[in-house]
């Protein structure tokens, strides 16, 4: 009953929710394994600064956005990857999401990486990338470039997304001098890139995260169970050209909501009506 129950809750969460356990689950068992064995093994899966030490550990490149280096770190993270998730998400499927999301990820990695060969100042720290913020920001300055007038509540104001967008990116810009986690800035600066180089993109009508869906779906496919073949069971006709009233009406609104998608993609959220931009909305939320 319980699993049973945990079961049906992960299936109903989506993609960004998915990633918020995930990382959570990851960051208290690095906590218990350090504290209880006084051992972890996160140091395998941090982005080092070096090339030798990357090229010796590859896969460091995304899975340094799954560790994080204190409760503050994770909860600021997990807090802005929920509410940015929420808005991508009533505009975009998951795979969108992943897309945007992983490669800040890896953009936010490559320009830690090059920041610390190439700049003076940088060259002699000891210092390693962790932290999910180039994802997220990347998420976050997407929806901003991407519906830049649309209108939020934060606190007690309605403010413009693009506002907050330049906000974050001003923040990271003026505390680079400072030398406050230095290399997390140069990571989010990154993200902040992909984000609305993506979203720009999109709004002409090309999808640059295309060819990173390609290469997702065959490294999920790797991981797949393989389907054991049914046996053949005898279908009248009759009976499977009969749909309920519930089933056509689920039909109708899934087509709605793509053809809704489809003039999204081809020319942006502010070409929808005030109705589709409901619809759309409600969708999302009852989704």
């Amino acid at each position: 009953m319980a699993s049973g129950g945990i079961q049906y809750y992960i299936t109903r969460m989506n993609i960004a929710e998915k990633l918020i356990v995930i990382n959570v689950l990851i960051f208290i068992l690095d906590g218990l394994s350090t504290a209880l064995l006084g051992y972890s093994v996160s140091q395998w899966f941090h982005l080092p600064k070096g090339f030798m030490d990357f090229f010796g550990q590859p896969w460091s490149l995304v899975t340094y956005s799954f560790f994080h280096g204190g409760l503050g770190h994770i909860f600021w993270n997990m807090l802005m990857l929920y509410f940015t998730g929420r808005i991508f998400l009533n505009l975009f499927d998951a795979q969108r999401f992943i897309n945007v999301y992983f490669l800040g990820v890896i953009i936010g990695g490559l320009v830690f990486l090059l920041s610390y060969n190439v700049f003076p100042t940088l060259l002699n720290t000891n210092t390693a990338l962790i932290g999910a913020s180039a994802g997220v920001t990347a998420v976050l300055i997407f929806i901003c470039a991407y519906i830049p007038d649309q209108e939020v509540r934060v606190i007690f104001f309605n403010v413009k997304l693009w506002y907050i967008g330049v906000f974050f990116v001003l923040i990271d810009l003026v505390q680079i001098p400072i030398g406050g986690n230095i290399g997390g800035r140069l990571a989010h600066l990154g993200g902040a890139f992909l984000g609305y180089v993506y979203a720009r993109q999109l709004l002409k009508g090309k999808d640059i995260g295309s060819g990173f869906a390609k290469v997702w779906e065959a490294i999920a496919q790797l991981f797949k169970p393989k389907e054991k073949k049914a046996p053949m069971k005898t279908v009248y006709r009759k009976n499977a050209s009969k749909k309920s009233a519930a089933e056509y009406d689920k039909e109708a609104r899934q087509r709605k909501i793509d053809t809704i998608l489809d003039k999204i993609s081809k020319s942006g959220y502010e070409s929808l009506s005030k109705e589709e931009k409901d619809f759309l909305f409600k969708a999302g939320k009852e989704d």
